[in-house]
């Protein structure tokens, strides 16, 4: 199992936004897709700065059946030059309606102010998250800094029907399935 990788991110983001369609088409595409979801499976805490990359991870998900709430995507009449109480409810109300939570470490996201914020109120909501590595290399390993190595990971592989599938891991020796865990189960030791 490995952690996802920027560059084939990357790649996907730019696969989304080619010259047939602008940035703009794809934004407005998925917001009408969209509009009909009462829910996510995914709320992605992330930091705007990586906003490419972040539409390359959710893409990617998306890619594999699950449904990806990004605020700058889904909710594009937020102002986060401008946080208010009625931007902290939206997001409050789209995190409880999501089923987990994936924290994205990327370059910027110890310079977001909202990443700790929506972790310890999705943790307190339901437990459902985990951390979301992007690194620049391929590897199956993570240590996650301070409190963020308190929390299980999300890795990929393919299952034994040869389709690719997330895992939830606490090592490279105690996993589970994606879906089992969205269900309540934790990863277990092999």
């Amino acid at each position: 199992m490995s952690v996802l990788i920027e560059s084939q991110l990357r790649a996907r983001a730019r696969r989304a936004t080619s010259a047939y369609k602008s940035a703009t088409n794809v934004l407005m595409d998925h917001v009408q897709k969209q509009a009909g979801e009462a829910g996510h499976h995914i709320f992605l805490s992330h930091a705007y700065d990586d906003r490419e990359l972040i539409l390359g991870v959710a893409l990617s998900i998306e890619d594999l059946g699950y449904s990806v709430y990004l605020d700058w995507r889904d909710d594009p009449s937020l102002d986060r030059t401008n946080v208010t109480p009625q931007t902290a409810a939206t997001l409050r109300e789209r995190m409880t309606a999501s089923r987990c939570l994936f924290f994205s470490t990327t370059l910027h996201a110890s310079e977001s102010k909202w990443m700790p914020w929506e972790l310890g109120f999705k943790d307190g909501h339901n437990s459902r998250v985990a951390i979301l590595p992007v690194s620049l290399h391929d590897t199956d390993a993570y240590q996650g800094a301070q409190y963020l190595g308190i929390y299980p990971y999300v890795t990929k592989d393919f299952n034994q029907q040869q389709e690719m599938r997330l895992w939830i891991q606490r090592s490279s020796t105690c996993y589970v399935v994606f879906e089992q865990w969205l269900d309540g189960k934790e990863p277990i030791g092999r």
